[in-house]
């Protein structure tokens, strides 16, 4: 047995010495054992390099629970915004002292209603009865002085004519006797000197009539402008007489407008300056809203937009009447007047709501408003993935917004789900994997 087990030894290693000893001929030229060598370390390279591109990516994990998500959807964007605004009187009239005075009594009261012409004040001033009697007292001296002048003027003018008549008769009896001398004259009866002293009465006569003709004519001119002067000035103090008469009756303040006597500040003793604040007349005939909208919209409000206003059931039709241009604490105030009817049994200070409308209904991409916006200004959002188990970063625009919607222009499309919810908590991670 041993023999045997030693022969056989001998055997293998005589026949190991012969395969050795055989030359292998090695094959040349890429096999298929390299291709498969070479795709699978192409593998191996692209899953470390999507392992490694993960883990530069930052995630965050969230309870899908807490989140909230809105689908993009088609449809009909309105563009309009929801203001609220305060309910006012279509006008207010400021009452103002027009005259100083000290309070005697109070006729209406705060909250009452007066009609136009209705008193509400009286006041007194000393000093001005005073004035009054100080210009009818120079209006009468003055109309006295007129009076007195004419008067004068009247006797001068009788005695110029009655000097004009003796001057004519004057020259009718000289021109008798210078045409007696001038015959007898021809008949030598009278000397030459009488002849010419006849002839130079005459003629004296005649230049003294011209020369009082011309001063008569001068003094009715002079006459004639004094007395329009005089009347002038007369004219004048009664006009100013007039006028002290109307400040007296403007210590009696009267309502201007129908309306509601909202505020009287104004006490009985109280001295009041002249063009001081008595009190304000809300004009009820109609109503305005006063509403405040933020400055994000200040280039799209214009005047003559409209909004509705909806009470009771019922819409209620309001254009923009003034746009005001300051801003204030990042809003501007807009004045809207109702067009047509108004609601009834409205107070002033009271809120209303109201849809403005800025432009014209269109087909959109809609996504529901959220808390996002404030985080992105719209600039990206979290869009879910098709399997909904992560949500991964992603820019979009958005347009105009409504009080639901906002108007998508690009980055999204149909059907796609959005986080619409506050992304403070997320931080600045790019995806967010839900638990």
């Amino acid at each position: 047995m041993a023999l045997r087990l030693n022969i056989q030894k001998c055997i293998l290693r005589k026949t190991d010495s012969f395969v050795m000893d055989i030359e292998i001929e090695k094959k040349k030229g890429i096999q298929r054992k390299h291709i498969y060598w070479a795709a699978g370390i192409l593998v191996l390279i692209i899953l470390i390099g999507f392992a490694f591109l993960s883990a530069q990516v930052s995630t965050y994990r969230v309870d899908k629970k807490r989140i909230l998500t809105a689908k993009v959807e088609e449809g009909t964007f309105s563009d309009y915004i929801t203001i609220s605004g305060n309910l006012e009187p279509i006008s207010t009239i400021y009452l103002d002292a027009r005259e100083g005075g000290r309070v005697e009594k109070k006729v209406a009261e705060e909250g009452q209603m007066v009609q136009k012409g209705d008193t509400i004040l009286l006041l007194s001033n000393p000093d001005l009865s005073l004035n009054i009697l100080n210009s009818e007292a120079q209006l009468a001296e003055k109309s006295n002085f007129l009076r007195n002048t004419m008067v004068t003027m009247e006797q001068e003018k009788l005695r110029i004519k009655r000097e004009l008549l003796n001057l004519k008769f004057d020259i009718k009896r000289k021109k008798r006797k210078f045409e007696q001398y001038k015959i007898l004259m021809k008949d030598s009866l009278i000397s030459v000197e009488n002849y010419l002293q006849t002839e130079e009465d005459f003629e004296y006569a005649q230049k003294s009539y011209e020369l009082y003709m011309e001063r008569q004519m001068q003094d009715s001119i002079y006459r004639s402008i004094q007395i329009i002067q005089m009347e002038s000035n007369l004219c004048n103090m009664q006009k100013n007489l007039e006028l002290v008469r109307k400040r007296q009756d403007h210590l009696t303040v009267r309502a201007p407008i129908d309306g509601m006597l909202t505020v009287m500040d104004a006490e009985i003793g109280q001295s009041i300056p002249k063009g001081g604040r008595l009190g304000q007349i809300h004009v009820l005939t109609s109503y305005k809203v006063v509403a405040e909208i933020d400055e994000h919209y200040i280039d799209r409000v214009k005047t003559g937009f409209e909004a509705l206003l909806e009470r009771q059931g019922r819409d209620y039709l309001l254009r923009i009447r003034k746009v005001h241009p300051d801003v204030n604490k990042g809003k501007f105030k807009v004045e809207l007047v109702f067009v047509g009817k108004q609601p009834e049994n409205m107070r002033t200070g009271q809120t209303y709501y109201t849809r403005l409308k800025l432009g014209d209904s269109k087909k959109a991409l809609l996504l529901p408003k959220g808390q996002f916006f404030k985080n992105t200004g719209g600039r990206w959002a979290f869009v879910l993935s098709k399997d909904e188990k992560y949500a991964e970063k992603k820019d979009i625009r958005l347009g105009n917004q409504n009080p639901v919607y906002y108007e998508v222009t690009d980055g999204l499309r149909e059907g796609d789900k959005v986080i619409i919810s506050d992304y403070e908590s997320f931080g600045g991670n790019e995806k967010i994997i839900f638990k």
